[in-house]
């Protein structure tokens, strides 16, 4: 074997005159080449900064001095330019030890993988695939079948019915009965919505995910939205975290740490706060919705509207700088049926222990509060905001729901339009208020501990009265021109 060094990676002039000075101003042993601290530093890893901040306090300046000249030199970012020099020279190594045989014809799968990033043709192939994977498979299989099997069947037929009559028989005392099996009761609410309602939804959409997930095609999204995201101060990099969001928003709150600046971060939160379904609530939307097809095409302009309008405002509003972005592209691959398995079964599993705890909280909560009257004093305060947007008082109930889950919510939702109590204008309206409505316990609790304090509550105070504020506006709208849906 050779003892010969390695080959050292050059840069331009400008980075390695850089390198060369910053070397000189570091003193201190950080474990690693000073030109592999150097290399961080112009990448501005933070962590990094912060260590040669402490060890280097006499020259630190010096060194940002450095870095800050070197970064304005460019149009790009450095972390950018850096990583395009290391792909370069990989395909330079690649080459001189690999020989690939050219092929006449592009193979079927590269040209899909460049239809699926090309705007004229990713476009309907996105459409295709919400269609196919939302609407039918989780909306319409998932959200209508599946839960009407669930729903009227097993618990409405056979569960809940001998389930009331033994704890009836069994407990004397009402108070407790209607803990179990009352109309908040744990059984007849909580694991009734958790199991009937929302569990077939959020089954079919891990499914669907995962399928999407394992083909490869999500890297193709980010790459196709990404023109469409720098207008709203993200990048393509942010479709994973709003594509999470469809799944729990909670869940892809925790996953926007994988962005690069502040900036990104919270604007994403705010977006997924706001105007990201989950899963369930999504498809119970599309359940109580895909019977009429114009109110469904208008609560889904609205939710995006809001989305891109919010979204603009925050970007020019915050301060930072404009999100960059590349990403590496993975071969498009046939899903395998074991790892969409494996991954819908771990989703499942976090579903169960995370979630399905909240639903029987969620019982007890309305159980209590409805034992005590304060359940009642709530609903008389939010009935006349659901009075201002158009929309019967019973309403309100949904609302209190929502702020405990927002999948909760929309399942209450879901129980007035399966009894004819909201239809028309007002079932259009409630979909896109409860869509816009505060996060639920669970998200604002994840949203405290990675935004803080002052943004969460900044970001919770701010979407109470513009979900409203769109619930009036869309309800004067459709009441003057006269829709009929």
């Amino acid at each position: 074997m050779s003892n010969s060094k390695a080959e050292q990676l050059k840069y331009d002039d400008l980075i390695e005159t850089a390198l060369g000075k910053i070397a000189s101003l570091l003193k201190n042993d950080f474990g690693v080449s000073a030109r592999a601290i150097g290399l961080l530093l112009l990448q501005e890893d933070h962590q990094v900064e912060k260590l040669v901040k402490e060890r280097e306090s006499s020259n630190y300046e010096s060194i940002r001095e450095i870095v800050s000249q070197t970064n304005s030199s460019y149009s790009q970012p450095l972390s950018y330019i850096i990583a395009l020099r290391r792909q370069q020279e990989a395909k330079r190594i690649l080459s001189s030890v690999v020989t690939m045989k050219e092929k006449s014809r592009k193979a079927f799968a590269e040209r899909l993988s460049r239809a699926m990033m090309n705007p004229i043709t990713g476009v309907p192939i996105l459409l295709l695939v919400l269609y196919v994977g939302l609407y039918l498979f989780v909306g319409v299989f998932g959200a209508q079948t599946m839960v009407g099997f669930f729903e009227n069947t097993l618990f409405g037929q056979w569960l809940n019915p001998r389930a009331t009559d033994f704890f009836t028989g069994l407990i004397p005392n009402k108070i407790v009965q209607d803990l179990l099996v009352g109309e908040y009761g744990i059984i007849t609410l909580g694991l009734t919505y958790a199991f009937a309602l929302i569990l077939p939804i959020v089954g079919t959409f891990f499914i669907a995910f995962s399928v999407i997930e394992d083909s490869g095609y999500l890297p193709r999204l980010a790459m196709l939205i990404d023109r469409v995201f720098k207008k709203i101060g993200l990048s393509g990099r942010a479709v994973i975290p709003m594509v999470l969001g469809f799944g729990c928003d909670t869940m892809a709150t925790i996953v926007t740490r994988t962005q690069e600046t502040k900036r990104e971060r919270v604007i994403t939160t705010l977006l997924l706060a706001l105007a990201i379904p989950c899963s369930a609530q999504l498809g119970v939307i599309f359940a109580i919705l895909s019977g009429n097809g114009q109110a469904l095409f208008i609560w889904a302009i609205v939710v995006a509207l809001v989305l891109m309008l919010i979204g603009y405002l925050a970007s020019k509003i915050l301060p930072g700088k404009p999100a960059s972005f590349y990403m590496e592209v993975p071969p498009l691959r046939v899903p395998k049926f074991s790892n969409v398995m494996v991954k819908t079964y771990s989703r499942l599993q976090w579903y169960f222990v995370e979630v399905l705890p909240i639903f029987v909280l969620a019982s007890i909560l309305l159980w209590a509060g409805n034992l005590t009257g304060v359940f009642d004093r709530i609903i008389s305060g939010i009935e006349p905001l659901v009075r201002f947007i158009g929309l019967p008082p019973e309403t309100a109930s949904v609302f209190l729901y929502g702020f405990f889950r927002r999948d909760f919510g929309a399942a209450g939702l879901y129980d007035m339009q399966s009894s004819g109590a909201l239809t028309g204008i007002p079932l259009v309206v409630s979909a896109v208020t409860l869509t816009l409505f505060v996060p639920c316990i669970a998200q604002f609790s994840v949203m405290l501990k990675e935004r803080g304090a002052k943004t969460a509550l900044a970001i919770a105070g701010f979407i109470f009265p513009f979900a409203f504020f769109v619930g009036y506006i869309l309800n004067l709208l459709l009441t003057k021109v006269g829709a009929s849906l």
